[in-house]
């Protein structure tokens, strides 16, 4: 699997997740996985929201729109953006 591709109307992101980073950044490829930081700490699913709003900002869609459907509990996740308006360039280069 690539780490981003289109799914029927969403698109799915395979990601390596930094925690606890000095700013949000989509880093580059790492491995097959798109490294992403970000500021939140790994606890009490913090992390996982942080995730959520960040990346439904970056996508123009609703939080509800952003699902972790694998990888809740580890730096290894597979997020689903439904039906995004947009996708970000620094994303969008990785297609």
């Amino acid at each position: 699997m690539s780490a981003i591709r289109y799914d029927n109307d969403d698109v799915l992101l395979a990601l390596y997740v930094q925690p606890k980073a000095s700013r949000d950044d989509l880093m580059g490829l790492h491995g097959d996985e798109l490294k992403l930081a970000i500021t939140a700490p790994p606890v009490d699913g913090k992390a996982n929201a942080h995730i959520c709003k960040l990346l439904a900002k970056r996508f123009k869609v609703a939080k509800g729109n952003v699902v972790i459907e694998r990888g809740e509990l580890g730096r290894h996740k597979l997020v689903r953006i439904c039906g995004p308006v947009t996708v970000p360039e620094d994303f969008a280069a990785f297609l």
